[in-house]
């Protein structure tokens, strides 16, 4: 799982008056998202984590690899093999939209998110 957190990384580090990305993220300490299968949970979580990133300014190439550092359990599990074969043509970054597209696909029914709309 180390070794595919690093492949998201950005190549450079956003760094705010000495701060990284990463400790600016840890420091509004977002929800952590285990693999709930509620959608309003699942809307909430995404609803939280977004309201960080624009809180601390987060450019839109470090959100997935911010977001998914706080996914655990179920969801972590997800993610790893979504990584690997989704993504295994070699993509360093993986865009926010896509990111909310699978996660969205895996964790909300289709029937549930076509109310949504």
């Amino acid at each position: 799982m180390q070794e595919l957190f690093k492949v998201q990384a950005p190549s450079h580090e956003a760094v705010f008056g000495g701060v990284s990305m990463m400790e600016r993220f840890r420091k509004m300490t977002p929800p952590f998202f285990k693999g709930e299968s509620d959608p309003i949970l699942v809307e909430s979580w995404l609803w939280e984590t977004e309201k960080i990133f624009r809180a601390i300014q987060c450019m839109e190439e470090e959100r997935v690899t911010l977001a998914t550092y706080i996914l655990q359990e179920h969801a972590d599990v997800w993610w790893s093999p979504v990584l690997r074969t989704q993504f295994a043509d070699g993509a360093m970054e993986v865009a926010w939209t896509e990111f909310i597209h699978l996660f969205r696909a895996k964790y909300i029914p289709e029937h549930v998110q076509d109310r949504m709309e």
